[in-house]
């Protein structure tokens, strides 16, 4: 299983890059991923990590792009929650990318059915 490195300690990921235990997460992890990302963040984006933690701990599941727009209107504000707001944040996929650096286990899209798995 493919491993990342911070601080001296050893965390567990998929193929991917994500995390497999959720609660292996902290600041530390999540800035040498967004940094694996290239992304450089400010508190607009440590904004939206900390949502999906809460996101996740309530749900028990990754949100997709829809259910992260909706909750984050509702929970944030409008502006918050559009899509080209969180892009600009997460240039690779809000629901993917933002997921991965708040430790959130990788969401599942079936290609061919356009479904969540």
């Amino acid at each position: 299983m493919p491993v990342i490195d911070v601080n001296g300690k050893t965390y567990e990921t998929d193929a991917e890059g994500y995390l497999i235990n959720f609660d292996d997460w902290d600041m530390d992890v999540a800035k040498h991923i967004a940094q694996a990302e290239e992304l450089e963040m400010t508190d607009n984006h440590w904004e939206i990590i900390k949502f999906l933690r809460a996101y996740y701990k309530y749900h028990q599941s990754s949100p997709n792009i829809r259910e992260l727009t909706q909750a984050a209107s509702d929970d944030l504000g409008e502006e918050k929650g559009k899509s080209p707001y969180l892009y600009d944040l997460f240039p690779e996929g809000p629901a993917q990318q933002g997921c991965k650096i708040a430790g959130l286990p990788q969401l599942f899209v079936d290609p061919n059915e356009h479904t969540v798995i």
